[in-house]
């Protein structure tokens, strides 16, 4: 097993990244594998806002995870600028081998370099190890998150 690096996708990094979005039960429902105009301008979006980052698990040259950080100024906390964490995803035959800690620590670590006063996340309620992953990395469901489809 090759060294795992953690690193800004690039576009060429697409069509895996959405092979990852879509490799678990919610994921299958509400994304494709197949690169399209919405991705493309989605993907040009994210990589050009600077508050945005893709970041990609790469072991040996394979995608093997994935997330993406928003980083949030805000008055509130004394104006602390917060890190939103998003679409964490580990290839299905890397899951629980650690990929995915090692993947959210880093993220911590980069959040805590830029002085952020919080990282958060929304998970599904219906993905009980996902709760039970991100409990034992410190984090507390302290808020009910509420969606609006439009």
């Amino acid at each position: 097993m090759a060294d795992v690096i953690f690193r800004e996708a690039v576009r060429a990094d697409l069509p895996a990244v959405l092979a990852l979005l879509a490799d678990d039960p919610l994921g299958k429902t509400r994304d494709f594998t197949e690169v399209d105009e919405a991705y493309e301008r989605a993907f040009a979006d994210v990589t050009a806002d600077p508050r945005n980052q893709l970041i990609v698990a790469d072991e040996g040259g394979e995608l093997v995870g994935c997330l993406q950080i928003t980083y949030i100024p805000g008055l509130g906390r004394h104006g602390a600028e917060r890190s939103l964490v998003e679409s964490v995803r580990v290839r299905s035959d890397r899951r629980g081998q650690g990929l995915g800690r090692q993947l959210m620590v880093w993220a911590i670590d980069q959040a805590r370099q830029r002085g952020c006063g919080l990282v958060q996340l929304t998970t599904d309620k219906t993905r009980h190890d996902a709760h039970r992953f991100y409990r034992n990395l410190g984090f507390v469901a302290s808020h009910e998150g509420m969606k609006l489809p439009l």
